[in-house]
This record gives structure tokens, C-alpha cells and sequence, in this order.
């Protein structure tokens, strides 16, 4: 007898997924695009149960006892008896929040065994959609009156941009997402974006700018005055950054490739430098759960010295008087408060009061490290 058909594209999904390389939320959304009829009840429902088998493929494993396929682990999941299993302390630590040994060892390293379970725990749930009001073009509260009725937003607790939503919706259609009247950026990530203090007039750059998320959120304070240059090494990323940056009406920022003379101009240029560095991601996971099962000790050092790199790189854009800030989305100490250590003793720099750092909260924001240097 065949699978019902929620079912049966779970399991489509999870088969075909694990054939290739793509990151689980592309792979999932091309499915999608190429499933067409299927509806969005239906479209939500089985998304969010491929993201729960992802998270909790650890202990689904652990449970196979006759081989483990995803119809088997489909089959233990949707049984009554699942839950309980997270509770059984018979079963190892990293087995019950379903997480790779070696990471799970690391976030005990970083925040204590009883932190690790709950950081680990908090992980495998999802995510809330947040948004962050585009300062520019509106304000929080005319958008909260727009949106508090229909969606039932709620404000963020710390970031003064930022509206959470409690239910996912397609922001591509609405109009305000079309004017720039918001984007969507975690709370984390937000404040983030705040310790860059640049004021109007003066030149930052943006070096591990990506598709140019926290550009956007600290450029509003420039008042289109100033630069603001925009690096990196992914073109595409770049690519989106430049819809985003005239979306939200910001006419000061540049984009600026590694092969460009112009980049060599900007040496000791800058009043700020902001190095978001690639890292392991262990502060996203909600939203990246294929991520975790990537992870290994291997990978932790390679990263390590990839953002020694990068911001050795950034700091040669500084003015002696400027700050540099450096962010990742990590909650390891060794590519958090060991990096910034060395930084400081490396280079001679000072910091700037105390780091920001957030752990992943339910129905909160993720897990991100920043701090303020200065020469």
C-alpha cells in the first residue's frame, strides 16, 4: 500500500536530498517550485516535518533497530512513543537533543553540559520570523498599526527596529516588502548591525558583505551621506545586495570586488571596518539544521584560521583613529572571545566596552558574537 501523500513527498524529499549538495532550504524550495500543485497547507506541513527529520535524525538513528531509512525514521517519528525518547536518561546527552558528539562536545566546552542541552534543545526548534523596519522610509510603529490586526506582530524586546511575526508568511507579495519598508533580519543579527556606530559623513566598509543584510540595518544612521563600501568574495551575494541597497533607497554604498584597484585605494581609509566572518553557523541552526550533521573538529579549525585571515584583511582598511567590529553567528568560544583575544594581542588593539553575544531563545532571537576594537 503506498504512502498517504503528504507522506509520500516527505519522503521524495528526504530521499532525493541526500543524492546532492545544495543547502536543505534551497533544495526544499526548488522541490517546491516544481511541485506546483502541491498546496499551502499541505507545502507547510511537510516542510516543517523534512526540517524536524533533519533535527532529530541523532536520535531517530539511535531508535532503528531493523536499518535506518527515511521511511523508517518517518515511521519513529510520527509515533507516539517519539517524544518521550527525549527525556530518557538512559540515552546519551548528544543522542537525546540529536547532536553530532563532537559539536555538542564543543557547546559544552563554550556554555557548561546543562546550557549545551538547552542550547541544543532550543535548536531544534523553529525559528521566528522577524523583521526589521527600514528607518528611511517608516517607523516601527506606523508598521505595527499597519500589521497588528492581521498578522498579530509583536515588538522585538531589544532591537528598536525589529517586529516579530508569529506565523511565516510570503513577504515577497506585500507591498510594503516591495516599497523597502522592511527586511527580514533576526533580532541577533540586528544588534549586531548596531555596534557599528558609523556616524553620517564618515566611511565604513562592509568586508564580508554578503547579500548586505546588516548594511542595510546600520545605514539608515549615515542619512545617505558618507560611503559605505560593500566586500566580498560571492559574487551572487553581491548580486543581491545591490536590489536590496536600492529597495531600501540607500544611495551612498558602493560595491567593491576583490580584483578592483579601487579596493587597494581604501587602505586606512575607513572611520569602521565590520568583519562578519564565515563561521560555523552553531547560532543559526534552527534554521539551518542540515548544517549541524556537516560539523567536525577539522572543519572548526579550517574556520578558525580562515577568519584570522579575513580579518587581518579588513583591519588594512582602517584609519589608526577607526573601529573595527568583528561578528560571527557562532556560539564557540574559540571562534568568539579566544579570536578576539588574539586580535587584541596580535595587532595591539584595544576593546571597545563589552562583547554582545545571544544565545538562541525560544521564539527569540538566534545565537550571535560581536566586538568593538579599536587601534
Amino acid at each position: 500500500m503506498g504512502r498517504p501523500f503528504r507522506q509520500f513527498h516527505i519522503l521524495t524529499i528526504m530521499q532525493e536530498y541526500e543524492k546532492q549538495t545544495l543547502p536543505l532550504d534551497f533544495f526544499v524550495g526548488n522541490y517546491f517550485r516544481g511541485n506546483k500543485a502541491i498546496g499551502s497547507k499541505d507545502r507547510n506541513y511537510i516542510a516543517e516535518t523534512v526540517y524536524a527529520l533533519v533535527r532529530w535524525r541523532g536520535l531517530l538513528d539511535f531508535t532503528c533497530t531493523d536499518g535506518c531509512d527515511w521511511g523508517n525514521r518517518l515511521d519513529i517519528f510520527l509515533s507516539p512513543e517519539f517524544s518521550s525518547l527525549k527525556h530518557r536518561k538512559d540515552i546519551p546527552a548528544h543522542v537525546r537533543v540529536s547532536f553530532p558528539k563532537a559539536l555538542f562536545d564543543q557547546i559544552v566546552a563554550s556554555h557548561g553540559e546543562p546550557k549545551a542541552i538547552e542550547i541544543c534543545t532550543i535548536s531544534n526548534g523553529a525559528a521566528p520570523t522577524t523583521v526589521r523596519v527600514n528607518a528611511m522610509k517608516t517607523t516601527r510603529e506606523e508598521m505595527l498599526v499597519k500589521w497588528k490586526e492581521e498578522y498579530g506582530v509583536i515588538l522585538c524586546q531589544q532591537a528598536p527596529y525589529g517586529i516579530v511575526f508569529p506565523k511565516r508568511i510570503n513577504f515577497s507579495v506585500m507591498p510594503e516588502f516591495r516599497s523597502g519598508l522592511f527586511e527580514i533580519q533576526d533580532e541577533g543579527s540586528q544588534l549586531i548591525a548596531q555596534l557599528v556606530g558609523v556616524q553620517p559623513g564618515e566611511k565604513v566598509m562592509d568586508f564580508c558583505a554578503g547579500a548586505g543584510g546588516k548594511t542595510l540595518a546600520f545605514a539608515p544612521q549615515m542619512k545617505n551621506t558618507g560611503q559605505i563600501y560593500l566586500h566580498d568574495v560571492r559574487q551572487k551575494a553581491l548580486d543581491d545586495s545591490r536590489k536590496r541597497l536600492r529597495r531600501a533607497g540607500i544611495q551612498n554604498a558602493q560595491i567593491v570586488c576583490s580584483e578592483e584597484n579601487k579596493l587597494k585605494k581604501l587602505t586606512k581609509a575607513m572611520d569602521w571596518v565590520l568583519v562578519d566572518a564565515p563561521c560555523t553557523g552553531t547560532g543559526t541552526m534552527r534554521r539551518n539544521p542540515d548544517m549541524k550533521w556537516k560539523f567536525d573538529d577539522a572543519m572548526l579549525k579550517r574556520l578558525v584560521g580562515q577568519q584570522r585571515t579575513i580579518f587581518e584583511k579588513g583591519l588594512s582598511f582602517l584609519k589608526p583613529s577607526g573601529y573595527i567590529v568583528y561578528a560571527t553567528c557562532s556560539l564557540l568560544k574559540e571562534e568568539n572571545q579566544e579570536q578576539v583575544a588574539h586580535f587584541i594581542k596580535t595587532y595591539g588593539l584595544e576593546l571597545v566596552g563589552d562583547p554582545f553575544e545571544s544565545l538562541p531563545i525560544f521564539n527569540g532571537m538566534d545565537g550571535f558574537f560581536g566586538a568593538v576594537l579599536k587601534k
